[in-house]
């Protein structure tokens, strides 16, 4: 592995940081003020992403995307994570497990997905089951031909926005030695379906702006081509492609505390008590110290999963490592950021505050800290590349 990048990746790096910075910062502290994207704003993201070459990146280029492999995809991810979530949510990433669908699917679904015709949203969050995904309430179960879907889905992003959802649901129920096992199917459900409905979900100190929503079936009628990958194979398709919203996670995480660093290094810099800056206090000087080497960590540790997968390599223990150091470190970057501003880093003057209450829901989605460590003792470390002294 080449620790430095290479010139296209350096161009990549170079073309989303200015899009953030020129395209997505003016319009954070509207966003942050009154909860909303306006439509035209969203569009006219939209619409420049769409020009610049960069909807839906993460997509093969034989169906339209820009082809990026999962080490590009992650720069990618990492310069958007400095920017509002509910604003680079229009940089157009759709969820890779579209790429699961097959024949009229394929026109209906994945295409549009990847031109920014469709907007999707990925639904697997029940009230009562969250990190237990076996534990999903929601069901359907056969009508003729067709399929009857019931039940509830809550903590939806980007459902408000969506053109269709990908829902996870139980569809069987299998009798095992250690008990009950549900079986999972993924559906592909239409917004405007008749028995679905998309509502406001809970008010969140995180990422305002980018709305959870709650989801309600009640004798949803779907036909059997909305079914994507195999009956009761909704777990081959989560482990095959969802995978990499970990990656995102942790990528992000990457980019905010980066961000959040800046602007510490350069208040400490600026502010000046007892007739020097605060920088050159040994109890500040430290925490930048600190928090820069726990970025540079974490950003090695999230692009060397990235890079793993692109050789082939299984990278599973790796992701979940990553996934969990960086958002727990992205909480710690932001506290000690908003402590070397003072007061003033819980006023809204600054950006500061906003950094610090979003970082909070990083160690909760896509698997909590407790899971990526539960994946992480399960996973088989290998020793084999250290060389252990030995005895004269």
């Amino acid at each position: 592995m080449d620790f430095g990048l290479s010139d296209e990746q350096k161009m990549i790096v170079d073309t989303v940081r200015n899009f953030v910075e020129k395209e997505i910062y003016p319009f954070e502290s509207e966003v942050e003020a009154t909860g909303v994207v306006r439509k035209e704003v969203s569009d006219e993201i939209k619409k420049k992403t769409i020009d610049l070459g960069f909807y839906a990146c993460n997509f093969p280029s034989e169906v339209g995307g820009a082809g990026l492999n999962h080490l590009e995809f992650a720069l990618v991810e990492r310069e958007l994570g400095r920017a509002s979530m509910a604003l680079n949510h229009f940089f157009g990433r759709p969820q890779n497990i579209l790429m699961a669908c097959t024949g009229d699917q394929k026109e209906r679904y994945l295409l549009p997905a990847v031109r920014g015709e469709k907007m999707d949203a990925l639904a697997m969050t029940e009230p009562d089951a969250g990190s237990d995904v076996r534990g999903m309430k929601c069901s359907a179960y056969r009508d003729g031909g067709d399929w009857l879907l019931n039940g509830v889905k809550h903590f939806i992003s980007g459902a408000d926005h969506a053109d269709f959802v990908i829902v996870f649901v139980a569809t069987g129920e299998d009798q095992t030695p250690k008990g009950s096992k549900k079986r999972i199917t993924a559906f592909l459900v239409d917004r405007g379906t008749p028995g679905f409905t998309i509502r406001d979900g809970y008010k969140s100190v995180s990422h305002r702006g980018y709305n959870n929503m709650i989801l309600e079936f009640d004798n949803c009628r779907l036909s059997n081509e909305q079914v994507l990958g195999e009956v009761d194979g909704g777990f081959e398709v989560m482990n095959t492609w969802l995978y990499a919203t970990r990656i995102t996670v942790a990528t992000m995480s990457v980019g905010r505390a980066r961000r959040c660093f800046e602007y510490a290094l350069n208040y400490s810099a600026g502010r000046k008590q007892f007739g020097k800056s605060i920088g050159k206090f040994q109890g500040v000087s430290f925490q930048l110290a600190d928090m820069i080497t726990e970025i540079d960590a974490a950003d090695l540790l999230t692009l060397s999963s990235a890079w793993k997968l692109d050789q082939g390599m299984n990278a599973n223990r790796e992701i979940a490592s990553a996934k969990l150091y960086a958002s727990e470190m992205l909480a710690r970057v932001t506290d000690a950021t908003l402590q070397i501003h003072g007061g003033m880093g819980l006023m809204n003057d600054y950006p500061i505050e906003r950094f610090w209450r979003d970082a909070r829901v990083e160690r909760i989605w896509d698997g909590t800290s407790e899971i990526q460590k539960h994946i992480i003792s399960r996973e088989p470390v290998s020793y084999t590349h250290l060389t252990l002294p030995t005895k004269a």
